[in-house]
């Protein structure tokens, strides 16, 4: 008997993407993955980002939906709305990916074949593995502040994960309901961090392989200074958390 292929959902957050949505969603496409499905979860966008969205998806009924949200809360109450959308949707690997083109599509067979491959409960796509990199245009600073940003969560947190803030992951649907996801509190980029711990802390497995970080061609960055702000606080945050465990 021929085993059926897993059904493979990738989340991909917009607010203010419409040109970048159909160029990734014409890369998910052309991949030929059996079982892929693209979910766009739209935060209201003003450029109209959910009406290119409801476009894709009446133009490929059953592999593009859209969520539309009525307001943007930030990054991670969007992933947690999609992923949870994705699991109650019977999703058995849900892919995290930025709309922006900044995680290479070509990339995500290897990353479902590894996370199905063994014990593993989740991949990330890394640029600070071998054969990892970041796009050449970012200035050094930007660079620098990103090796310390991985450094100073693993020095706080002890997760063991090259790249502890990548935002380009695959989860095993029984995963991402072991760690509990609507219980997550973080939001912004911090989110990413605490997922890993959670996952860390279950003795559940992390994998990297690596990818080539593009900047973004078209569009502005939604990094801000609250953002930065919370993902500074937010390790130490969890660990004060854990400690009021019983």
């Amino acid at each position: 008997m021929v085993e059926a292929s897993p059904k493979v959902v990738v989340v991909v957050p917009t607010y203010n993407e419409r040109e970048n949505l159909p160029v990734l969603a014409g890369l998910l496409a052309d991949l030929k993955l059996p079982g892929l499905h693209l979910l766009v979860v739209d935060d209201n966008s003003p450029d109209g980002t959910g009406e290119v969205a409801d476009k894709l998806a009446a133009d490929s009924p059953g592999t593009v939906g859209v969520l539309h949200r009525t307001e943007k809360d930030g990054l991670g109450r969007a992933y947690i709305a999609g992923m949870t959308r994705a699991l109650e949707e019977g999703a058995d690997v849900v892919i995290q990916m930025d709309a922006d083109l900044s995680h290479p599509a070509s990339v995500l067979p290897v990353m479902v074949e590894t996370l199905m491959a063994g014990d593993t409960a989740v991949v990330i796509g890394s640029r600070y593995v071998p054969g990892g990199s970041t796009a050449e245009e970012w200035p050094w600073h930007r660079k620098a502040l990103s090796a310390w940003a991985n450094f100073y969560v693993n020095t706080i947190l002890s997760l063991g994960v090259r790249d502890a803030t990548a935002g380009f992951k695959a989860w095993r649907a029984e995963t991402l309901r072991a760690i509990d996801l609507p219980s997550v509190n973080s939001n912004g980029y911090s989110f990413q961090v605490e997922l890993n711990y959670r996952v860390v802390k279950r003795g559940l497995t992390i994998r990297e392989v690596p990818i080539r970080f593009e900047e973004r061609v078209k569009g502005a960055s939604k990094m801000s200074l609250g953002v930065q702000v919370e993902s500074a606080m937010a390790p130490w945050k969890l660990l004060r958390d854990q400690r009021k465990q019983p």
